[in-house]
């Protein structure tokens, strides 16, 4: 039998081979995917999340794994190590990040607090936006002045900027953000400032505008960098601390962080630039759905990533998820790449309350990892989304994590019992409630990055994963006319997996307000980027067979506000070759209107306004594992249970282990899949079959 916290997917050893692992740390639970490169072997492993210090989970995570393997996991044989992480988030959304102080251009220290001029709520005159991080008071002054086009118009005034250092001495920062007009086109002044700053002070964390983001748009350019500066301390403290916890434990790994963009960094560059791993986590998970859709032969899907806490969608088209660069994180606007996922305050841990008008609500807010959900048996007191599951029966009857985290039953029935007295109903009915609520929240989710973009989500399959996507993803299937819907191998560990079939990656850009006939200073530009991208190459050590590059363009019609980001082909991994001419770049952009928005003008002048250049560093990537030992096509339930599916009285339902099924494996609904990390619910009318990945794939239209 498996041990009770590691789910081995086989049991093939090979003595002295490494293992890469992905670490994902969520809310609730903080996930494990160990790959044998060697052997193919995989081991899945959970243990709950630590927030005040992430770190210590990781470790006590990887020892546990070890000892719950039988020592066939050896944290001494990592070969390398992929880490998602929320410590970003985290300390935005609480606010106990530094205290951080702001340089910019004289007469321009309000930027930060005047903003857009946009009111965060449309209807409520009484909401405002976030207090800035640095207040008026840590807003400092430099006499200099950088023109439109790079040109020098007031040099630096070293007097101003000896009494903006002294002040910063003064105000006790500890990170201090420097942003200064126009600094994206001519950054001098900056690195003249960080210069003088790191010199006099060199304690403080320094965080210039034209490293952080060098774009145009200064009020987003200055909020991200103040955000940067903002979370270098404790960001630091915390990679410093993960990386001599890891230097003991598995000695010569090298530990890769996940960015928001999908792509992985170095210790080092992330304790410069913490912002890129704002959406850390939810950006690995769209990274292993790619990796899961293209294993199962899926090329259009939606993803569906349910944790504790919250719920990540995002839409995939041709094994690519789209890229957003304005975004706000905790109130605050971020202009960085990041996949483009939306996230709702809607999970296994979300609690279900009556508001001042009289009607159910469930979440944002959560019981988290503590004391979490009432079924936990940690001091949970109010009724969660899971507590509605196990209500349901819809959760396995001997406990999550393969039987080592039990469910108490009873602690589920009275929080929810509770809620329907209240509501006048049956605890089951009440459940249903909840459920169906959580589920139209998720659906406005879905509906957003998908129906509100002219995308029709009846032409995608629905990728559930997380701990309770594929309890939940009938429910947004039906709402939506999403008629297939994917479970991957792994479905509550797949953040974790994505992390281990991403690559080294460094987004860089240049901002310039260009016309597409403009070619030899597009070209110029561009060879910049290069140079840019060939000194991370040697930086990070990746040789020529490894890299990787991809090149696009933002443009616009002249006299539009926003871009469309236009992929540019390049002619080889590490040359984008010459760049199409401007015909060529105008049809490439007119097809990109054209799907964006239904049309195009043929004769209005079109411009780029910078230019993208993303460099990558392939790493080993994990295959598919091997068939469990013992799975069949014709498996045979292991228990059956009464279940409550969509009516009032419940249903005989069979219980299947997932590790019993083989490829080609089909089972009619109504069923329940138990597994590790994860419950999938065959509702009646759909069918489950098992594809080659070992994905379960559950049809609608294959219902008899």
């Amino acid at each position: 039998m498996n041990p009770p916290e590691t789910n081995p997917v086989d049991t093939v050893e090979s003595p002295g081979a490494g293992w890469l692992v992905g670490v994902d740390v969520g809310g609730t639970f903080t996930d494990f995917y160990a790959f044998q490169a060697n052997s193919g072997r995989v081991l899945l492993h959970k243990t709950p999340s630590t927030p005040d210090n992430p770190a210590e989970a990781i470790i006590a995570g990887l020892s546990g794994m070890a000892q719950a393997s039988g020592g066939a996991f050896d944290p001494a044989r990592i070969a390398a190590l992929a880490h998602g992480t929320t410590v970003a988030t985290n300390t935005l959304i609480q606010r106990n990040g530094a205290r951080v102080a702001m340089i910019t251009t004289e007469n321009f220290r309000d930027l930060v607090e005047i903003g857009r001029q946009v009111r965060p709520k449309l209807y409520d005159l009484r909401a405002d936006n976030p207090e800035p991080l640095a207040p008026r008071a840590m807003r400092f002054e430099v006499a200099e002045r950088v023109g439109p086009a790079g040109e020098v118009i007031t040099p630096l005034d070293p007097e101003s900027l000896d009494a903006a250092v002294a002040a910063l001495a003064e105000s006790g920062a500890e990170a201090v953000a420097v942003c200064l007009l126009f600094s994206y086109l001519n950054p001098a002044h900056e690195q003249a400032i960080k210069a003088r700053i790191a010199t006099a002070l060199p304690d403080i964390a320094i965080s210039v505008s034209s490293e952080v983001q060098p774009e145009f748009r200064e009020y987003e350019r200055g909020s991200t960098t103040l955000l940067n500066a903002y979370l270098q301390p404790a960001f630091g403290r915390y990679m410093g601390r993960l990386k001599a916890a890891m230097a003991e434990l598995a000695p010569g790994a090298p530990l890769g962080i996940n960015q928001s963009s999908g792509g992985l960094m170095s210790v080092d560059r992330a304790r410069s630039f913490p912002i890129r791993t704002a959406m850390s986590g939810p950006a690995a998970g769209s990274v292993g759905a790619i990796h899961a859709a293209r294993a199962s032969g899926a090329g259009d899907v939606i993803t569906f990533d349910m944790g504790g806490t919250s719920a990540d969608v995002a839409l995939i088209r041709d094994h690519a998820a789209a890229l957003a660069f304005d975004r706000d994180v905790a109130g605050f606007p971020v202009r960085m790449p990041m996949v483009d996922i939306n996230t709702v305050g809607a999970g296994g841990g979300s609690i279900a309350w009556i508001d001042r008008d009289g009607l159910v609500k469930v979440g944002p807010r959560s019981a988290g990892a503590v004391p979490g959900p009432a079924c936990y048996g940690r001091g949970g007191t109010e009724p969660t989304v899971t507590d509605a599951n196990v209500v349901l029966g819809r959760l396995s009857g001997h406990g999550l994590l393969g039987g080592a985290m039990s469910l108490d039953e009873d602690a589920a029935r009275a929080v929810v019992g509770r809620l329907a007295d209240r509501l006048g109903m049956s605890i089951e009915r009440a459940a249903q409630g909840m459920l169906q609520i959580v589920s139209a929240n998720m659906v406005r989710a879905i509906r957003a990055i998908s129906v509100e973009r002219g995308h029709d989500p009846r032409d995608f399959a629905l990728m559930a994963f997380g701990g309770a996507g594929p309890l939940h993803a009938e429910g947004c299937a039906r709402a939506l006319g999403i008629r297939r819907i994917l479970v991957p191998m792994a479905p509550g560990i797949l953040c974790a997996q994505g992390l281990l079939v991403a690559d080294l990656e460094e987004n860089l850009v240049r901002s310039q307000r260009l016309a597409v006939a403009e070619g030899d200073r597009l070209s110029a530009l561009v060879d910049e980027l290069m140079q840019a991208a060939h000194r991370w190459w040697q930086s990070e050590a990746i040789a020529p067979e490894r890299r990787g590059l991809g090149l696009s363009l933002d443009m616009r019609y002249a006299g539009q506000n926003y871009d469309l980001q236009v992929a540019l082909p390049v002619a080889a991994a590490d040359d984008p070759g010459p760049l199409p001419d401007a015909a060529a770049l105008r049809a490439l952009f007119f097809a990109a209107h054209e799907r964006a928005y239904g049309f195009f003008n043929p004769d209005d002048e079109v411009i780029v306004t910078a230019l993208r250049l993303s460099a990558r560093g392939k790493l080993p990537s994990p295959g598919l594992p091997p068939v469990p030992e013992g799975a069949s096509r014709t498996p045979a339930p292991r228990t059956r249970r009464p279940v409550h599916f969509d009516g009032d009285a419940a249903v005989e339902t069979p219980v299947y282990d997932r590790a019993a099924l083989a490829p080609g494996a089909e089972i009619p609904g109504p069923a329940v899949i138990d597994q590790f990390d994860a419950t999938t619910l065959v509702f009646p009318g759909w069918t489950a079959r098992v594809d080659t990945a070992l994905g379960i794939v559950i049809d609608r239209e294959a219902a008899a």
